[in-house]
């Protein structure tokens, strides 16, 4: 495997067990039949909230008009995530699979392959053979894999969301209806076509079937890749990747936008819901392990990212989230006073819901994560200075990004 992170599976694999070897496929079933599919099967989004797959087909296929589109979402924003470059990179038959099978679906006049990655790219232009598939490069960014973003840079202008709604589904592409759907959502879509819901479901969770990809990082550890099956403790996950949970002091889970949880979320079973009673998300399933860093810090670090990588389009992005992350650096610096932290946990909780891009939420569950579980600590950076982040500075580049050599 060419990929540069190592890969593994967790008690069993299908994104990353090789292709059937010349196995027989029957034909390819009708474009309602495909909706049942992922109906019975359970396929759930693998790039945020985890959104019912059959929903979106089924809105988009009963969308007025009578052109429609699909697009593969490739776009890796999330900066502690691999798991659509190595779909894209080694996997691209899979997903260009599913792609056509949510075309047929949804009846799309024409589906596109959405990437930032040059490996990526190269990798879908050599598998997508006569198939009706436009590779669309965009240059990389936190908010260019949302919706809405993704349909505004396939129709050639900025990749930066807009308002909301029309959502892609009621007026996408050229103001038709168009399905935007992640790159290892399609994976399994074609996996649920393959297998059959019954055998799709064997793995994973009533609510949540069959197995997803985890990027886990830091703790000391090099990244690693893994496939497991919804439902399977964290404590389990990490153990496998240290040997110990022991000296886990926390992590930022679901990728930046789950904010911080305690090393007590290491007794959590990896599912929605679970993620979502915890206050935070599964997302995109990165999770960034840390073994003794500030979390005032690390909040800081991941605060000052999201204010270099906001849409910059609206007030709450602009001043807000630019807001947030001039305090939490000043924490780390010993510059920040008691007023400051009280307008800190005030935009906390004020910036939810507002503005065009996800940005303001995420920032929202950073800080309430900060003071739900380090309340203390925050109060502690304003009256001393803290020795753990004066060694570590802040950085909007994140010092917590997981980097891919070219290959």
């Amino acid at each position: 495997m060419s990929f540069p992170l190592p890969v593994r599976p967790l008690r069993d694999a299908r994104l990353l067990a090789p292709e059937p070897d010349g196995a027989p496929r029957g034909p390819d079933p009708s474009g309602p039949e495909i909706i049942e599919i992922a109906e019975a099967a359970g396929v759930r989004g693998r790039g945020g909230a985890g959104f019912p797959l059959a929903k979106k087909l089924r809105s988009v296929a009963s969308a007025a008009g009578s052109t429609r589109f699909v697009i593969a979402n490739g776009e890796e924003g999330e900066p502690a995530s691999v798991k659509d470059r190595f779909l894209l990179r080694e996997r691209p038959e899979l997903v260009l699979r599913g792609l056509a099978l949510a075309a047929r679906a949804v009846g799309a006049d024409r589906s596109y392959a959405y990437v930032s990655d040059p490996a990526a790219a190269r990798r879908l232009a050599g598998a997508r053979g006569g198939d009706l598939v436009d590779v669309v490069r965009v240059t990389p960014g936190y908010v260019a894999g949302e919706e809405t973003a993704v349909v505004r840079a396939v129709g050639g202008g900025p990749a930066l969301p807009t308002a909301k709604p029309p959502r892609p589904w009621q007026a996408g592409l050229g103001g038709a209806p168009t399905l935007v759907s992640n790159a290892e959502t399609l994976a399994q879509l074609a996996l649920a076509v393959r297998l059959g819901p019954e055998t799709y479901r064997r793995l994973g969770t009533p609510e949540s079937g069959g197995t997803f990809l985890v990027t886990l990082s830091g703790a000391g550890q090099a990244p690693v890749l893994y496939e497991v099956p919804y439902g399977v403790p964290l404590r389990e996950l990490v153990t496998t990747h240290r040997g110990t949970a022991a000296g886990v002091t926390g992590m930022l889970a679901g990728g930046f936008a789950g904010g911080l949880l305690p090393p007590s979320a290491l007794d959590l079973p990896l599912t929605h819901a679970a993620l979502a009673a915890a206050g935070s998300t599964l997302g995109c399933g990165a999770f960034v392990l840390l073994a003794g860093e500030c979390p005032v810090g690390v909040a800081a670090d991941v605060a000052a990212f999201f204010d270099r990588e906001n849409a910059r389009q609206c007030g709450p992005c602009v001043t807000g989230t630019a807001g947030v992350a001039d305090v939490l650096a000043g924490l780390t610096v010993r510059s920040a006073t008691w007023s400051d932290v009280a307008r800190l946990e005030r935009w906390g909780q004020a910036l939810a819901g507002r503005g065009n891009c996800a940005t303001p939420d995420a920032v929202t569950v950073l800080v309430g994560s900060l003071f739900l579980h380090h309340r203390d600590l925050v109060g502690a950076h304003v009256d001393a200075e803290c020795e753990r982040c004066a060694v570590s500075p802040v950085t909007a580049d994140t010092k917590f990004r997981i980097s891919l050599e070219e290959p």
